[in-house]
């Protein structure tokens, strides 16, 4: 069963920060947008996490939350993770996958960066791998547009 056009399943979450966990039904009335990233992955530090603070700046009607998944690669530490949320200026909230790609795999993710855009019903509407700004950046750019206009 594919993930579109469907209810965003539960997510699987750890706390970094000592925050709660929030449940996805938390976020219903108001678009989702989901961004799963990774420290070691270029292309979520270089493209994807400014992109999403750029959301966060502009003060759209939207909500933004990152999930710090590991589908391969090393295990990042939560100092580390603190550490790059000063580095990168993350000012979107943002939790550890769970067992160590849970959710990843639930959401049914590409890689990293990889987003899940849902409307305020928490339907799925967008799910696309990717950083590249002429492609993914700008078709999620495109759809939250579209979905704050109508």
């Amino acid at each position: 069963m594919s993930l579109l056009e469907n209810l965003l399943p539960e997510w699987q979450l750890e706390p970094i920060f000592d925050a709660a966990i929030p449940r996805v039904k938390d976020f219903k009335g108001k678009p989702l947008l989901i961004l799963f990233f990774y420290l070691g992955c270029p292309g979520c530090k270089g493209r994807a996490i400014p992109f999403a603070n750029k959301l966060v700046y502009e003060g759209l009607n939207i909500n933004i939350i990152g999930i710090h998944t590991r589908f391969e690669g090393k295990t990042y530490t939560d100092d580390a993770l603190q550490s790059a949320k000063d580095e990168f200026y993350i000012r979107f909230p943002f939790y550890r996958d769970s067992a160590p790609a849970l959710t990843f795999n639930t959401y049914e993710a590409g890689g990293t960066p990889h987003w899940v855009l849902v409307d305020k019903n928490g339907i799925v509407v967008q799910s696309i791998f990717g950083s590249d700004p002429n492609n993914a950046l700008l078709r999620i750019d495109l759809k939250i547009k579209e979905l704050l206009n109508n």
